[in-house]
This record gives C-alpha cells, structure tokens and sequence, in this order.
C-alpha cells in the first residue's frame, strides 16, 4: 500500500448498541453500505476511502478528542458528559417517529416529597452521566452522592436510592414504573463530530463535511414525498396561489397545448389532505413518489 492510500483514509467511528442500526440505515440511505459481522468490530464499507469502527456511544467522543478516530457519530450527552474537546460537524434527528430529542432527567417515586433539585440535598442519585449530574447539583449549590448505575435505574429509584437520572425520549417507561420526572438536565441528539486535527486537514474535513452533507439530505428526504401532476395552464396561478403547499413548483410544458406539468417535493404528513384538493382544483395523474435525499 502506498503512502498516499494510507493517508487518505477516514477513520469513522459508529455508535455499537441501541443507536447501531438506525445510524447504519440512515448511512445507507445517505449512499454508504454498511455489513456487520457479529464476530468483528471493523465493519465493511462501500468506500474505500473510510474505515469504520464499531465503538460504544459512552466512548466515542473521547476516542475522536484523541485522534483515535477522525470523526464519529455520537449522542450530545457523551460529548458533554466526557467533557470532550471536539469539532462539532452536524446535528442529526434518528428518530422518524418523534423527531425529539432524547432527555437525561431527575426522577423521583411518584410519592417522594422531592419536589425540585433543592431537595436532593445529603441523598443518593443513581445514573449513567455522573459528571453530569455532578455539574448540575453544583449549579444548584446541592451537595449529594452521584453513584454510577450499571443498569436498572429505574427500578433502583423505588428501594437503593433517592433519585435517578436518567434517559427518556416520551417519558413513558418512567411512568409506568411510577417515576416522576422533577427536572431535564439535558436534551441530546445524535452529532457528528470530528477531531480537531482531522477538521484542520483539507482532504478528511472535505471528506467528513461531504458525508455530513449526504447524511442530512438522507433524513431530510425521510419527512418529505415528490408530487407530480398535469394542469391546464389556465388553472395553474389560481392552483399556486390557494395551495402555498406548492410553492416553488418545477413547471414544464407538456406535448398537450395548453397543459402544464407539475412538480414539487411537500411534508409527507400534508399529502393526504393536499391530494384532494389538487385533484378538486383540476389535477390529472397525480403521482406520490418517495425521495432518497433531499439536498438544500
């Protein structure tokens, strides 16, 4: 291998567990095919320009602070909680289903007298992000043991401890084990993050804002649907002007006079009521496709 090949190489760390598989989909669907070997921590990839390794969330930041990795997708809590001294690239929204961040709150049996962080004073809290939660009790002036949590926090809130921090997306799971949330100490989304000394080198930072740049268009296309549609121009300023949906339509002459074609891209949860009402104002061969990227 040459010198120049062993130079331009990406070294590009991905989150191994409950992130592992919507961030692989979200790179394949940004133009990256991804296998996964359950025996092997180097995954393939369809590039030969990058390497990927497969590295737990919790350690990511600190792997690319010391230019282990040049970038790595991880969540804004480990960057925050490791304290890590990173470039941020890019912030990305997994979840299709919400579009919310994930919370790190303080949670308490619904029957506990803590009714605010002020309470916490002299008691024990359990959680993942100790340095967290350490800076957050500072913040409030409150001295309490932050002991970290293996695992099973939540059941830990009702008989161990006083408190919990811990991680929700919709709250449900907390409420179903009779936790209330007193407090968010934080929101986090996933980042794409690199390495000082990587965003300093032309070729990687080129390398690393193109793939930033095709992982936004992926999930951008993911809330969005192309629409296309014939009208008779005499119908088409009344159609723009009643539907602002449309706005910015592509608009070509079809072989028909008189006949225009319609094209646009719209928020997938606005088609099933703009359909009809193209279809009332004179549309004909209305077509919904689905968009692989959309590129700003």
């Amino acid at each position: 291998m040459s010198k120049t090949e062993t130079k331009n190489k990406l070294r590009f760390g991905l989150p191994k567990g409950s992130l592992q598989d919507a961030t692989i989909e979200k790179m394949a669907k940004a133009g990256f095919n991804i296998q996964v070997s359950s025996r092997s921590y180097i995954p393939y990839v369809d590039d030969d320009e990058m390497e990927i390794r497969l590295i737990r969330a919790q350690e990511i930041s600190r792997y690319v602070e010391h230019e282990f990795l040049d970038c790595g997708i991880t969540g804004l809590d480990w960057i925050r909680e490791n304290n890590s001294k990173v470039h941020e690239v890019g912030e990305f929204l997994f979840s299709k289903a919400t579009r919310q961040p994930a919370r790190w709150v303080l949670a308490v049996p619904e029957d506990s007298a803590i009714k605010s962080v002020k309470d916490l004073q002299g008691k024990t809290i359990a959680t993942e992000v100790v340095q967290l939660t350490k800076r957050y009790l500072k913040k409030h002036g409150v001295k309490a043991e932050v002991e970290f949590s293996w695992g099973a926090t939540e059941f830990k809130a009702h008989e161990l401890v006083d408190a919990i921090v811990e991680l929700t997306e919709t709250g449900s799971s907390l409420r179903a084990n009779k936790l209330r949330i007193v407090d968010t100490l934080l929101e986090s989304t996933p980042r794409l993050i690199a390495s000082h000394s990587a965003w300093k080198n032309p070729w990687k930072r080129q390398k690393i804002e193109t793939l930033a740049m095709l992982l936004k268009g992926a999930l951008e296309a993911e809330a969005k649907v192309g629409l296309k549609m014939n009208i008779a121009e005499k119908n088409l300023a009344k159609l723009l002007h009643s539907l602002p949906a449309l706005r910015n339509p592509t608009v070509s002459s079809l072989s028909l006079e008189g006949w225009v074609a319609v094209e646009t891209i719209i928020d997938e949860h606005v088609v099933r009521e703009l359909i009809p009402q193209l279809k009332a104002a004179g549309a004909e061969g209305i077509i919904e496709y689905p968009l692989n990227k959309v590129v700003y």
